[in-house]
């Protein structure tokens, strides 16, 4: 009696066959693979202008600016040239006082934000140099 396992192993192996006969007639098989020893010294055509810890921190940025509520946030504090504090920005909008502090944790991670402790509150205001920087970025692309 030939149990399942026989047959799927037969069936894959009849597959397998079938599909590396077509791939040898193609010619695929017996290409010779490219190695690129990076050791050897040979400079790539195209280099990337940026180092990967700088594409890391203006990515951060960039995803902290690509969000609705954090765009909002970012308005709303730009509005008020000084402080305001957390419950007056949870005011502002419909969603509940940790989703806010989450988004103001992610500006404040990016450096678009930043904040000052009074008692048990939190006034926050706009970096206005992180800002600059946003558009600096954004402009070296075009």
């Amino acid at each position: 009696m030939t149990s399942m396992n026989q047959v799927s192993t037969t069936t894959a192996r009849a597959v397998s066959t079938s599909s590396a006969g077509s791939a040898t007639a193609l010619g695929i098989l017996n290409r010779p693979a490219t190695i690129v020893d990076k050791g050897i010294g040979i400079a790539p055509k195209f280099m990337p202008t940026l180092t990967e810890e700088d594409a890391i921190v203006q990515a951060r940025l960039l995803k902290a600016l690509a969000d609705p509520t954090r765009l909002r946030i970012l308005s709303l504090l730009s509005r008020h040239e000084g402080e305001v504090c957390v419950f007056e920005i949870v005011e502002s909008f419909t969603l509940e006082q940790p989703t806010i502090s989450h988004h103001l944790r992610i500006l404040r991670d990016s450096g678009l934000v930043d904040c000052r402790k009074k008692g048990l509150w939190a006034y926050y205001y706009v970096r206005r140099e992180a800002l600059s920087r946003a558009r600096d970025v954004i402009s070296s692309l075009a």
